[in-house]
C-alpha cells in the first residue's frame, strides 16, 4: 500500500515537471536574444510583471553631426548671394537644394532675361554682386546660357551644396514668445541622413520646402485682386530659345514703323527693338492660338545673345504647382510641345525670323509666384506708391507693379510705376521664428507690392545685404535698432558700395 502511493506521488510530480518545461523554455529565451521568437500569430504570457511597466520606445533624438552659422535650403539665385556674401565674411554656410540640380530658374530655368529696376528718372537701382552682373549683361559679355552657368558656379565657389536632399526632419523650440528650429535632418540622394544646427535658416526654394513646415499664415495671393475663393498664382513661364534670327532685320524693320506711336499702333504697346533687346508685339502674339488652354503666348520679352540666337520670355503656363513634381513636370512638356508651333507662328508673323529654329528647351520652369508666408513687416502697396523709406532697409526697389496673368484673367493687371522705395530687414523675417528667414521671391509683400519687389535685383540685394550683416553683427537679427542701422547703413556704403538710406 506505501508502495502504491509513493508511486502515485511521483507520477503526479513528473506530470507537473512536464507541465513546467514550456514555462522554463520561454523563461529562458526571453532572457537569451539568440533564441527565435515565437511564430507569427502566437503569443506568450508572463505574470511576473505588468506590461504598463514597459516603458513605450521612443525615437532616439539624431545627433547632431554640423552646427552652422547659416544653412540656406534652395539654390535659387538670390539665397545663393546670401550664402556668398555669409561666406565671405566668414561664416560658416552650407547649401542643400531639394531639386536635383542646382541653379533654379535662373540655370535650371533658364531665365536669361533681366529686368532691372529704376527711379522716374531711369536710374538704375542695381546695387552690390547684382551689379556685375548686370553690367556684363548689358555690355554682351555674359548673354549665353554657358556664361550665365560660368557666373554662377563663380558665385557658389568654396560653399558646400548638397543637391536632391529631402528633409526628413525639422526640430523646434517653442517660447513664450516665438519658435526657433533647433536641428534639421536630412537625406542625401544616396540615403545618408544628416542633422545639421545652425543659427539661421533661410527658405530659398520656389516652393516653401522648408516654411511649408513650420507654424506659419499665408499672405493672400493673386485671387484677393482677380477674386476666388481659393489660393491662386501669377503664371509661370517656360522659356524659349531659337537660334537663325536675323536680329539686325528685326531692329531694321521697326526703325522703319518709327515714330514710336506708329510703332506700338502696328506691333502693341511697349513695342521696341534695339540691337540687344526686344518686347511688345502683343497685338501680333494675342493672334497666337494655343492648342492647350493652360498655355498662352503673351507679348513678347526678348534677348538677342549672339551669332543668331535669342531667347524669349513670353509662353506663360497657368495653374503650376512647383511643390508637386507632375505638375512641373506636366507644364514642361506641354512647354515644348508648344514650342514648335510658337516658332511657325514667329516665323510668319515677325520680321527676322523667317529662318529661325528651335535651339534646346529648359529643363525647369520660370516660376514667378507661390505661397509667401507673413514676415515681421509685410511691405503693402502704400508703402511702394509713397516711396517710402525704412530706419531698417536692405534693399531698394524700382518696378512697375506687374500682376501677371492667371487662367481667369489671361491679361494680368499693372497698378502703375513707383519711383523707387525701401524695403526692410522685417520683410525677409517669418513671423513667430526667432532664426528663420526668407529670401527671394519668399519675401514678405501684399500681392500688389509683390508685383514691384519680385524682380530679381531687388531680392537679391536684400539678401547680400543680410549676407553682410550677419558677418558684422554680434547681435541677433532681431535685437538691431534704429542707432544699429545708421552704422550698417555707413559700412555699406563705405565698405561694399551699396547705399540704402
Amino acid at each position: 500500500m506505501k508502495r502504491q502511493k509513493s508511486l502515485l506521488l511521483w507520477g503526479l510530480l513528473l506530470i507537473v515537471i512536464i507541465a513546467l518545461i514550456p514555462v522554463g523554455m520561454n523563461l529562458f529565451s526571453a532572457s537569451n536574444p539568440t533564441q527565435q521568437a515565437s511564430p507569427p500569430g502566437e503569443t506568450t504570457t508572463d505574470s511576473t510583471y505588468d506590461s504598463a511597466d514597459i516603458p513605450t520606445p521612443q525615437p532616439a533624438t539624431p545627433t547632431i553631426s554640423q552646427t552652422y552659422d547659416l544653412v540656406v535650403i534652395g539654390s535659387e539665385v538670390e539665397g545663393i548671394l546670401m550664402a556668398k556674401a555669409a561666406h565671405d565674411e566668414g561664416q560658416k554656410v552650407l547649401i542643400i537644394d531639394p531639386r536635383e540640380k542646382p541653379g533654379g530658374q535662373l540655370i535650371q530655368g533658364q531665365m536669361l532675361v533681366l529686368d532691372e529696376p529704376n527711379t522716374n528718372k531711369k536710374k538704375s537701382l542695381v546695387q552690390g554682386e547684382m551689379k556685375k552682373l548686370y553690367n556684363a549683361y548689358n555690355a554682351g559679355d555674359i548673354r549665353t546660357e554657358e556664361q550665365f552657368t560660368d557666373y554662377y558656379n563663380s558665385l557658389i565657389q568654396g560653399i558646400p551644396l548638397e543637391s536632391g536632399i529631402q528633409i526628413d526632419q525639422i526640430q523646434q523650440s517653442d517660447t513664450d514668445a516665438n519658435y526657433a528650429i533647433t536641428a534639421l535632418t536630412y537625406k542625401t540622394k544616396d540615403q545618408q541622413s544628416h542633422t545639421i544646427a545652425a543659427k539661421y535658416w533661410v527658405e530659398n526654394s520656389d516652393y516653401n520646402a522648408l516654411t511649408s513646415k513650420l507654424h506659419v499664415t499665408r499672405i493672400p495671393g493673386v485671387e484677393s485682386i482677380f477674386g476666388g475663393d481659393k489660393p491662386e498664382y501669377m503664371a509661370a513661364t517656360y522659356m524659349l530659345r531659337f537660334k537663325g534670327v536675323d536680329w539686325l532685320k528685326l531692329h531694321s524693320a521697326t526703325l522703319l514703323d518709327y515714330p514710336l506711336t506708329n510703332l506700338e499702333a502696328k506691333y502693341g504697346t511697349n513695342t521696341y527693338v534695339d540691337y540687344d533687346f526686344g518686347t511688345g508685339f502683343n497685338k501680333i502674339t494675342e493672334n497666337f492660338k494655343s492648342l492647350d488652354p493652360q498655355l498662352k503666348l503673351r507679348g513678347i520679352n526678348s534677348t538677342y545673345q549672339k551669332d543668331g540666337d535669342v531667347i524669349i520670355n513670353a509662353l506663360l503656363i497657368y495653374d503650376v504647382d512647383p511643390a508637386n513634381p507632375e505638375s512641373v513636370q506636366a507644364a514642361i512638356a506641354k512647354g515644348k510641345a508648344e514650342a514648335p508651333r510658337v516658332l511657325t507662328f514667329l516665323k510668319e508673323n515677325i520680321p527676322g525670323y523667317e529662318h529661325a529654329e528651335l535651339n534646346g528647351f529648359p529643363d525647369y520652369l520660370y516660376i514667378r509666384d507661390y505661397n509667401r508666408f507673413e514676415t515681421d513687416y509685410v511691405l503693402p502697396y502704400e508703402d511702394v506708391v509713397a516711396s517710402k523709406m525704412f530706419w531698417d532697409n536692405v534693399s531698394i526697389g524700382g518696378y512697375p507693379m506687374d500682376i501677371q496673368g492667371t487662367r481667369s484673367v489671361p491679361t494680368g493687371k499693372g497698378y502703375g510705376k513707383p519711383d523707387f522705395y525701401g524695403i526692410p530687414l522685417r520683410s525677409f523675417e517669418l513671423k513667430s521664428y526667432d532664426n528663420v528667414l526668407v529670401a527671394g521671391k519668399n519675401i514678405g509683400a501684399s500681392i500688389k507690392a509683390y508685383g514691384s519687389a519680385r524682380i530679381t535685383p531687388t531680392t537679391a540685394l536684400a539678401a547680400e545685404t543680410i549676407g553682410i550683416i550677419l558677418g558684422h553683427e554680434t547681435k541677433k537679427l532681431r535685437d538691431l535698432n534704429e542707432e544699429d542701422f545708421k552704422r550698417i547703413h555707413q559700412y555699406l556704403s563705405e565698405d561694399y558700395n551699396i547705399k540704402l538710406d
